[in-house]
């Protein structure tokens, strides 16, 4: 679930820059909600996760 995680987080950066390079204005903003993008999209990933393991009652919680 980790390697998902990073795969997805890496993916969600890497559109973002390309986006960013196309862009003309005002990139720090821009720059700002990408990265609180990418922070929302890795909240939302472990709390499925966490979800997911919790359905299954698993031993290990963590994710």
């Amino acid at each position: 679930m980790k390697n998902l995680k990073t795969i997805t987080t890496t993916l969600l950066a890497l559109t973002a820059v390309f986006a960013l390079s196309s862009c003309d204005g005002e990139a720090e903003d821009a720059g700002e909600k990408v990265d609180n993008a990418v922070t929302d999209a890795g909240n939302a990933i472990e709390d499925a996760c966490e979800d997911v393991k919790d359905g299954v009652n698993a031993e290990d919680t963590d994710c």
